[in-house]
């Protein structure tokens, strides 16, 4: 019997099955856009009297305790993914989120708030890797640059849409709606994501449910991964042996390299989106403009997204992600340069459209580089290592801000980390992974 599915006759299933799969996990990816800014958005707000009154280190502490937990959860939830599956996963993570995210809402004081936030960023932490996972396993060979870059517009549009938000809702309506906004959309996309959303035929075929993998094939016009080979020994044995098949076989070293790398990528993520506002605030600039800087840098960071997938598709994500870091280090330290508003509106821009997609490029990398039993794992040990420098970014961020230097040294730093991010990207080796029983 020929394990090689074929396609159904009728192309309206198979396109209406990978049609949801790319919406939904976007909007999945959109709100976690939305967690990327929020805090950096009511930062401000909550250092004044009359709120939580935030010192310098107690603002520092409420975006530290979030990405602590986002961590938490892409090591953990990014590995049960492999367990589990992508489907239970995806949405077990966002229903978790977007309800702990409501609650941030009626915090009655900071601790409180700290709690909430730490707690809705282990289910958003398991979201990301996720998300990818599936998109990739339902998109064909050769295209997962672009498949990556697009589905992660929705995590710049989220931004986006968070801070143009900003502008609007704190001032008339105080801080706390935008948790209430930001958790709305979970009333829709997880009752669609419950009837809609497929499970990888990949993921079924590495757990060694090769009759329903081939029917998902079939009924969706998809090619699994080593469809004639055996499920890997001890792909669905539990997380433990997934997690092992990281760091043997010859992906060792991609591992520890894309660690590294994402480490510096999402330090410059994180450090820049929830503390530019403030740092241009210092600069002398009103809160409009400094909220308005942080949306100019998003909207980059979407046409940047665009651009990079069909390079990376072209030359390699690898590649790709060397150019992207080091030209995003160099407009970081062109933001230090004093320069009419306009200036630095086009600065941010160009900032955006380097800095994010080179994190995004490492994804990508990750996602093509890695067997189907361990793919979720190695993107979830990826984003873990990630949200370590998301971690540190904003804590030495901070301290630069306490100091009173964030403005220009800041930018200094951040120039550094994206140096340093091109060099491990280049430590890096594109693999075609080997199949099982080869």
């Amino acid at each position: 019997m020929s394990t090689t599915p074929t396609r159904p006759t009728t192309s309206g299933t198979a396109a209406g099955a990978v049609g949801w799969v790319a919406p939904l996990c976007w909007v999945a990816v959109l709100l976690d856009g939305f967690d990327l800014v929020v805090v950096g958005t009511v930062l401000p707000t909550l250092r004044e009297p009359g709120e939580y009154a935030l010192s310098g280190t107690g603002a520092t502490a409420v975006v530290t305790i979030g990405l602590v937990g986002m961590m938490v959860g892409a090591l953990t939830i990014g590995t049960l993914t492999d367990v589990v599956g992508r489907r239970k996963a995806l949405i077990g993570a966002v229903a978790a989120f977007s309800l702990l995210t409501l609650l941030c809402a009626f915090a009655p004081n900071a601790t409180v708030f700290g709690v909430l936030r730490f707690l809705a960023g282990v289910g958003l932490g398991g979201c990301l890797p996720t998300a990818i996972a599936m998109v990739n396993e339902f998109t064909g060979a050769g295209r997962s640059g672009r498949a990556t870059t697009t589905m992660m517009t929705g995590y710049h549009v989220g931004a986006v849409a968070t801070a143009a938000l900003a502008i609007v809702v704190i001032p008339s309506l105080g801080w706390r709606w935008m948790f209430v906004i930001g958790a709305a959309p979970a009333l829709v996309l997880v009752p669609l994501m419950v009837a809609r959303l497929p499970e990888s035929a990949s993921w079924l075929l590495a757990a060694g449910r090769r009759a329903e993998a081939e029917d998902v094939a079939r009924r969706y016009g998809l090619e699994p991964e080593d469809t004639a080979a055996p499920a890997p020994a001890g792909a669905s044995a539990g997380a433990a042996a997934t997690v092992r098949s990281l760091f043997t076989g010859g992906y060792a070293r991609n591992t520890l390299a894309i660690g590294v790398t994402s480490f510096m990528g999402l330090l410059l993520v994180y450090g820049l989106n929830n503390w530019l506002p403030t740092i241009m605030r210092e600069a002398g600039y009103d809160l409009g403009d400094s909220l308005a800087f942080l949306l100019v840098l998003n909207v980059g960071a979407i046409v940047g997204l665009l651009v990079a997938g069909t390079v990376a598709d072209r030359i390699g994500a690898r590649t790709a992600g060397m150019i992207w870091f080091a030209s995003g280090a160099v407009f970081l330290a062109l933001l230090s340069v004093e320069l009419p508003t306009a200036g630095l509106y086009l600065m941010c821009f160009l900032t955006g459209c380097f800095v994010f997609s080179a994190q995004v490029l490492v994804y990508a990398f990750t996602s093509a580089n890695n067997p189907p039993h361990a793919r979720a794992t190695a993107l979830g040990w990826s984003a873990g290592a990630g949200r370590i420098g998301a971690i540190v970014g904003p804590v030495i961020t901070g301290a630069l801000v306490t100091a009173g230097i964030a403005y220009p040294w800041g930018f200094y730093l951040f120039a550094v980390v994206g140096v340093l991010g091109a060099l491990a990207f280049a430590v890096v080796r594109a693999r075609r992974p080997v199949a099982a029983g080869r």
